[in-house]
């Protein structure tokens, strides 16, 4: 028996049919896999945002919270301090921060605007820096959040930065940048 008709125009993001129709097989050229299952895949996409200046001024968490979900298109949820800091007036169970977790067709919808519309709106973009964590996940810093077109120029009350973290199913730093290469990223070509 069929299941109805909205299951068979189900919308699949670009970068994911790209993923399977491409990456896959110039990954498994490119490492010699025996098996399309061995390539290396996106996992998740964290969001990460700290806001210490929270602790003065509560106001800005939830407006952090609120630009967050607006950027990565789902509810983003605080996080808290683990420990007390006396020097900071840091007490356990405040919000310091928030964050998001992508997966499946948000996480690629989210990619694919990253790399065509927030990277290439940063001031003198010459492309990231290619440093791995050793276990082919990277981490991408971004200064501020106004690159993101979600976010009104005119209703920012403060320029907060962010790191955007890919976590890969890659063994080696390797095979996360070849993925990330693949998707678009556009890493540095020099080094320094």
């Amino acid at each position: 028996m069929r299941r109805s008709s909205k299951m068979d125009k189900k919308f699949i993001p670009t970068l994911q049919k790209k993923y399977a129709d491409e990456i896959v097989p110039a990954l498994v050229k490119q490492f010699g896999y025996t098996s399309v299952m061995q390539a290396p895949r996106l996992q998740k996409i964290v969001i990460n945002q700290g806001v210490g200046q929270a602790i003065a001024d509560k106001k800005l968490i939830d407006v952090a919270q609120e630009e967050l979900s607006n950027i990565s298109g789902q509810k983003a949820v605080q996080t808290v301090s683990t420990k007390d800091i006396s020097n900071f007036k840091l007490r356990r169970g405040m919000p310091i921060g928030v964050k998001v977790t992508l997966r499946r067709e948000r996480m690629y919808e989210f990619l694919e605007r990253l790399i065509n519309v927030a990277l290439p709106r940063i001031r003198d973009f010459k492309g990231v820096s290619a440093k791995f964590d050793g276990r082919g996940n990277y981490t991408l810093g971004i200064t501020e959040q106004i690159i993101f077109p979600e976010i009104d120029i005119d209703k920012i009350t403060k320029i907060m930065g962010m790191e955007v973290t890919f976590v890969t199913s890659a063994g080696s730093d390797e095979e996360g940048a070849a993925l990330l290469k693949e998707f678009g990223i556009p890493f540095k070509t020099d080094k320094k």
